[in-house]
């Protein structure tokens, strides 16, 4: 991320109704180098679009038809249907609320202990694709394969887990994708896969499996010296306090909770991606 953004200065615009949200979420980003200008209301907001924000966070707080209205109007508005935007949402969508912000969003993130830091990891990103060109591409309507989804194309993920039902979720929520998925039901099975496909790009590790738990499997994952850049997610039944430092500590790149939100996912699963690439 310090790579990505130190670069040059760019400017994101933090659209965000309550002041303090917007000041504190402001302070964190610029501690990472990044400028930001923070606007109340949408009118300010594609007002300030007009200059120079190379990418937009969009607190839309409890989805609405006047948050709806904004995200439209701003994709909407000659000149800024390329640009970046990132809703920060206070509560998890329906599918129907997520298909709805997804026809004009090209990230959301829910809030959460640990949402700030995602806010860092997409802007980083998007700032990074814009500043080379490929987030000026035409989106593409639904799909949305373009830019940040090519960070994805052609990958091959190992999903570790022994409840078939959540590897056939991720599995249908990353071959949409055009993601390679490599399976295992447990850890034993993980470290012959891995053995056998030495093009893994990243392992989706469930942390409490019976044998061999997902913790074991990510200290001996660590153990071979061609895995030690490897990105590793662990996946974990739920948040529990001290649950990510015992994650990374037996080996893990990062963390996700149950059940797993594929945004969320999609957008760890881009970061580590490109950062590894």
């Amino acid at each position: 991320i310090e790579h990505i953004v130190s670069k040059e200065s760019q400017k994101v615009l933090i659209l965000e109704e309550n002041p303090q949200h917007a000041k504190a979420l402001a302070y964190f980003l610029e501690s990472s180098r990044i400028t930001t200008d923070i606007k109340h209301n949408i009118e300010d907001g594609v007002e300030a679009l007009k200059s120079d924000a190379d990418c937009v966070v969009l607190d839309m707080g409890i989805p609405n038809q006047q948050a709806y209205d904004m995200l439209e109007s701003i994709k909407k508005k000659e000149g800024m249907e390329n640009i970046p935007v990132i809703i920060f949402t206070g509560k998890s969508l329906s599918p129907k609320e997520q298909e709805r912000i997804n026809k004009y969003a090209d990230s959301i993130v829910v809030k959460t202990a640990q949402s700030y830091q995602r806010i860092l990891s997409e802007v980083s990103l998007f700032l990074h694709l814009v500043e080379n060109g490929e987030g000026k591409q035409t989106k593409p309507s639904n799909t949305k394969l373009g830019g940040l989804h090519e960070v994805l194309k052609g990958r091959k993920v190992l999903v570790v887990d022994d409840d078939v039902r959540n590897i056939f979720s991720l599995s249908k929520a990353l071959e949409k994708f055009h993601v390679t998925v490599v399976t295992a039901t447990d850890g034993k099975e993980a470290l012959e896969k891995l053995s056998e496909n030495k093009d893994i790009d990243v392992v989706l590790l469930d942390m409490m499996m019976p044998l061999m738990d997902g913790y074991e499997t990510a200290r001996k994952i660590r153990e071979q010296k061609e895995y030690k850049d490897l990105p590793v997610i662990a996946v974990t039944a739920k948040a529990m306090t001290g649950d990510r430092e015992k994650c990374i500590q037996a080996g893990a790149s990062d963390y996700i909770t149950k059940p797993v939100d594929t945004d969320q996912l999609l957008s760890l699963l881009r970061v580590w991606l490109y950062e590894n690439n």
